[in-house]
Protein backbone atom coordinates (compact mmCIF):
# COMPACT_ATOMS: atom_id res chain seq x y z
CA UNK A 1 0.00 0.00 0.00
CA UNK A 2 2.82 2.40 0.83
CA UNK A 3 4.44 2.07 -2.59
CA UNK A 4 1.08 2.45 -4.33
CA UNK A 5 0.47 5.67 -2.42
CA UNK A 6 4.03 6.91 -3.11
CA UNK A 7 3.27 6.59 -6.80
CA UNK A 8 -0.05 8.39 -6.31
CA UNK A 9 -2.10 5.45 -7.55
CA UNK A 10 -5.56 4.60 -6.32
CA UNK A 11 -6.28 0.92 -5.74
CA UNK A 12 -8.20 0.95 -8.99
CA UNK A 13 -5.29 2.44 -10.94
CA UNK A 14 -2.79 0.00 -9.42
CA UNK A 15 -5.13 -2.90 -10.15
CA UNK A 16 -5.50 -1.77 -13.75
CA UNK A 17 -1.72 -1.42 -14.19
CA UNK A 18 -1.33 -4.90 -12.68
CA UNK A 19 -4.03 -6.33 -14.95
CA UNK A 20 -6.02 -7.44 -11.89
CA UNK A 21 -9.57 -6.62 -10.90
CA UNK A 22 -10.03 -3.76 -8.46
CA UNK A 23 -11.93 -6.03 -6.07
CA UNK A 24 -9.20 -8.68 -6.11
CA UNK A 25 -6.45 -6.07 -5.69
CA UNK A 26 -8.31 -4.59 -2.72
CA UNK A 27 -8.66 -7.97 -0.98
CA UNK A 28 -4.97 -8.68 -1.52
CA UNK A 29 -3.91 -5.29 -0.21
CA UNK A 30 -5.99 -5.75 2.94
CA UNK A 31 -4.58 -9.25 3.47
CA UNK A 32 -7.81 -11.13 2.86
CA UNK A 33 -6.37 -12.99 -0.15
CA UNK A 34 -2.94 -14.03 -1.32
CA UNK A 35 -1.41 -13.53 -4.74
CA UNK A 36 -0.16 -16.29 -7.01
CA UNK A 37 3.36 -15.97 -8.37
CA UNK A 38 2.34 -14.52 -11.74
CA UNK A 39 0.16 -11.91 -10.02
CA UNK A 40 3.02 -10.94 -7.70
CA UNK A 41 5.16 -10.28 -10.76
CA UNK A 42 2.42 -8.16 -12.35
CA UNK A 43 1.99 -6.06 -9.20
CA UNK A 44 5.75 -5.62 -8.77
CA UNK A 45 6.07 -4.38 -12.36
CA UNK A 46 3.09 -2.05 -11.99
CA UNK A 47 4.48 -0.55 -8.77
CA UNK A 48 8.03 -0.43 -10.16
CA UNK A 49 9.56 -2.50 -7.35
CA UNK A 50 11.22 -5.89 -7.17
CA UNK A 51 9.30 -8.95 -6.08
CA UNK A 52 11.77 -9.16 -3.17
CA UNK A 53 10.61 -5.75 -1.97
CA UNK A 54 6.97 -6.59 -2.49
CA UNK A 55 7.19 -9.88 -0.59
CA UNK A 56 9.84 -9.20 2.06
CA UNK A 57 10.58 -5.48 2.08
CA UNK A 58 14.13 -6.23 0.90
CA UNK A 59 15.70 -3.86 -1.61
CA UNK A 60 17.67 -5.40 -4.45
CA UNK A 61 19.38 -4.19 -7.64
CA UNK A 62 16.04 -3.79 -9.47
CA UNK A 63 14.92 -1.24 -6.87
CA UNK A 64 18.25 0.59 -7.02
CA UNK A 65 18.05 0.69 -10.82
CA UNK A 66 14.54 2.17 -10.62
CA UNK A 67 15.84 4.94 -8.35
CA UNK A 68 18.79 5.57 -10.69
CA UNK A 69 16.42 5.82 -13.65
CA UNK A 70 14.38 8.43 -11.77
CA UNK A 71 17.51 10.38 -10.82
CA UNK A 72 18.70 10.47 -14.42
CA UNK A 73 15.73 12.72 -15.26
CA UNK A 74 17.08 15.50 -13.01
CA UNK A 75 19.33 18.30 -14.19
CA UNK A 76 22.48 19.22 -12.23
CA UNK A 77 20.85 21.77 -9.94
CA UNK A 78 17.92 19.48 -9.17
CA UNK A 79 20.27 16.59 -8.43
CA UNK A 80 22.34 18.69 -6.01
CA UNK A 81 19.19 19.90 -4.28
CA UNK A 82 18.08 16.31 -3.86
CA UNK A 83 21.52 15.42 -2.50
CA UNK A 84 21.08 18.09 0.20
CA UNK A 85 17.64 16.74 1.06
CA UNK A 86 19.08 13.23 1.38
CA UNK A 87 21.95 14.44 3.58
CA UNK A 88 19.48 16.21 5.87
CA UNK A 89 17.25 13.15 5.95
CA UNK A 90 20.20 11.00 7.05
CA UNK A 91 21.06 13.53 9.74
CA UNK A 92 17.44 13.45 10.96
CA UNK A 93 17.63 9.64 11.11
CA UNK A 94 20.80 9.89 13.19
CA UNK A 95 23.23 8.52 10.61
CA UNK A 96 26.76 9.82 10.84
CA UNK A 97 27.38 11.58 7.53
CA UNK A 98 31.03 10.49 7.65
CA UNK A 99 29.97 6.84 7.36
CA UNK A 100 30.24 5.40 3.88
Amino acid sequence: MLRRKQLGYTQEQAAEKSNLSHQFFSTVETGRKNLRAESIIKVAKALEVSTDYLLMGVINQVDINNISKSLSKLNGIELHCLEEIIKNYFIALGYDDTEK
